[in-house]
């Protein structure tokens, strides 16, 4: 859907790259990498996007990165140095990061087209999981619900077909251009992991969540 409205898969991706991790830095090889796309489309879109105002870039002398110190330690003493420059290991140049711009006018407008197509992806990755087995429990949580503190994203109780849902996860990843952390496992496991008061099953089950299956009653 988005293709279409924007005329470019690759411009989409790299469009929820950077408006999901709005403070993160990225260098182009590195975009090339995780979204699997040619390196040659990747440079074109930043540059598109560049001029149109919603990113920005600097190099890696201008970033924060560049002012990064290691710290060596020997059995006498502990010394500090600067670390070495980041070099482009194809052209030998300083790296040059890109980075949403924040202040551009259209940003909110963008953003909100972007998470709200998501969505709609995620409601037709939530179907494709239902139709793997008999989940007992599917729980959101992580990444779906802007937590920091879930230890995963996705939280499964049931008998589902393992490999078939690491191809879908495997999916998303690629089209939210980041990686998922999923937790499945059956209803003896659960049990033997609540009796023992398992502390990340209860960070998941206490924590906020989006509950797309009980048929346990934790709800």
């Amino acid at each position: 859907m988005l293709g279409k409205l924007f005329g470019s898969n690759a411009r989409i991706k790299i469009l929820k790259l950077f408006l999901l991790h709005p403070e993160e830095k990225y260098y182009i090889r590195q975009i090339s990498r995780d979204l699997s796309l040619q390196i040659n489309s990747v440079r074109r879109e930043l540059e598109n996007l560049e001029q149109f105002g919603l990113l920005k870039s600097f190099s890696a002398k201008d970033s924060a990165v560049a002012e990064e110190y290691d710290t060596v330690k020997t059995r006498n003493s502990t010394t500090t140095r600067k670390k070495e420059k980041k070099l482009d290991a194809a052209t030998g140049q300083e790296k040059k990061y890109f980075q949403v711009n924040k202040e551009f006018v259209l940003y909110e407008e963008i953003k909100d087209l972007i998470v709200k197509s998501q969505m709609l992806y995620e409601r037709n990755f939530v179907k494709k999981i239902q139709e793997l087995g008999n989940p007992q429990l599917f729980y959101l949580t992580g990444f779906f619900v802007n937590s920091d503190n879930s230890p995963v994203d996705l939280f499964i109780i049931g008998k589902l077909n393992k490999s078939k849902l690491a191809k879908i996860i495997n999916d998303l990843e690629r089209e939210m251009g980041r990686e998922l952390n999923y937790t499945i496992m059956d209803q003896k496991e659960y049990l033997f992991r609540r009796d023992m008061t398992d502390v990340f099953l209860y960070n998941v089950l206490e924590g906020d969540k989006i509950v797309i299956v009980d048929n346990i009653g934790l709800a």
